[in-house]
């Protein structure tokens, strides 16, 4: 899409450091330059005022990735590429059928009303939990690298969602300020909300978060 539109050598594209590095790497196949912009805390998306504060008169393009099942603020994000002439590009998620994503709000809400000591994701604009993503709370990374441990030795399926953000890769290495992107690398944790799981399956889950109390010393 990107060449389609014309976008290549001496161009910049700007597109989020949180999540995958396959959007950077299209960019950089294109022959321009990604730039890297911070993301909005609640969705994890690219953030309207981070994207416009980094714009230049060589940016051509933005990409929006949705994540996590919650959407970006499109039309925030629409009208900055309208003040600045800029191509919007959306990467979506693979859509599941409707009764699958019934099923993950079920048990994404049970998890809303049971789990304690961590912060659980905000429900808005349609969440279709892709992933449930938790936030432990703490001193950043350790904390939460412990307590995925932690809950892993209980049996619950839990994993970091982006373990390194794309500027801290060596291929794409940049000086920048992105600290909510940092921020979320540091304390998010995925835990189990597919369609399949029974109601011993999340009591399990509960159970493992709670008796954790949330907040762990860092691990030596």
């Amino acid at each position: 899409m990107l060449r389609a539109a014309g976008v290549g050598l001496g161009d910049e594209v700007v597109v989020p450091a949180f999540g995958n590095v396959e959007v950077a790497e299209a960019v950089a196949m294109a022959g321009a330059l990604p730039v890297f912009a911070d993301i909005d805390p609640v969705t994890y998306c690219l953030d309207a005022s981070a994207v416009e504060a980094v714009v230049t008169p060589r940016t051509a393009a933005v990409v929006v990735v949705h994540r996590f099942g919650r959407l970006a603020d499109i039309a925030r994000l629409h009208g900055v590429g309208q003040r600045h002439g800029l191509l919007v590009l959306e990467q979506g998620e693979s859509e599941a059928p409707y009764d699958e994503i019934a099923r993950r709000r079920e048990r994404a809400a049970y998890l809303d009303a049971k789990l304690r000591g961590v912060r659980t994701p905000d429900d808005g604009d349609g969440h279709t939990y892709q992933q449930y993503v938790v936030r432990v709370p703490g001193n950043g990374r350790p904390d939460r690298d412990a307590f995925a441990r932690a809950v892993r030795a209980r049996g619950v399926e839990a994993r970091v969602p982006v373990k390194t953000p794309v500027h801290r890769l060596p291929e794409f290495r940049r000086c920048v300020s992105l600290p909510e992107t940092e921020r979320a690398a540091d304390e998010t944790l995925a835990l189990p909300v597919h369609a399949a799981l029974t109601k011993r399956d999340m009591q399990r889950i509960v159970s493992a978060c709670n008796a954790l109390g949330g907040l762990l010393q860092p691990a030596f």
